[in-house]
């Protein structure tokens, strides 16, 4: 994986000269806790990815500083609405139709926004990037790289879980993503930068926030 060449390596104690990271290209922050934020340009889209029970969504209520958009809000509001004896399944197409047009919505203002992504579906990404590039934002993705294992025990933590059949599409759908970016050395297709994290490096992170772009020279 591509690293900034301006961060000390893996384990050097924390300077303040890395510690707000602007990401460019291909960042692998993994066994790097000293990173405390990133910063991304003022009107920015940033996708956060990973398998569910990564910690998406804690890093996202814990570091975000800005609008953020995410499918397990849209999901408790359907569940507060619903018997409780209704399976998610049912009306989980409800919850993605209601998620993706708020997310359309969002996507047409300039404030930043974060984006909460399961990872399991290329296209949206993708669809993310057409979008974006449109509205003349830049977007950005991280990808939270945790093993099957500490997703589980994430789900486990959260009180939820998903089905044996969905977490296996999960988990394929994050390996094909490692594989493209390892390959590629490169962001995806239409995004300004790809961003590693592990649970570590995560948990030092406190803030994703946005800003002009600095000047020239």
């Amino acid at each position: 994986m591509a690293s900034s060449p301006d961060l000390p390596a893996p384990g050097a104690p924390s300077t303040q000269g890395w510690r707000v990271v602007r990401p460019r290209g291909l960042l692998d922050l993994r066994c790097r806790p000293g990173v405390a934020e990133l910063e991304y340009a003022a009107g920015a889209v940033v996708v956060v990815t990973g398998l569910p029970g990564a910690g998406k969504s804690t890093l996202i209520a814990r570091a975000a500083r800005a609008a953020f958009a995410d499918s397990q809000t849209v999901r408790e509001r359907w569940a507060a609405r619903v018997p409780g004896w209704v399976a998610y399944g049912v009306y989980r197409p409800l919850v993605r139709v209601e998620h993706y047009a708020r997310l359309r919505t969002a996507l047409r203002r300039a404030e930043p926004l974060v984006v909460h992504d399961s990872g399991s579906q290329a296209w949206v990404r993708s669809w993310l990037a057409r979008t974006s590039r449109r509205r003349r934002r830049p977007v950005h993705l991280i990808t939270l790289v945790v093993s099957e294992g500490e997703a589980v025990a994430g789900q486990q933590a959260r009180g939820r879980g998903v089905t044996p059949y969905a977490l296996g599409r999960h988990v394929r759908a994050s390996l094909s993503l490692e594989r493209e970016l390892a390959t590629s050395g490169a962001p995806p297709p239409g995004y300004a930068s790809a961003v590693l994290l592990d649970r570590r490096c995560a948990a030092s992170l406190h803030a994703i926030r946005f800003g002009p772009e600095p000047a020239a020279g």
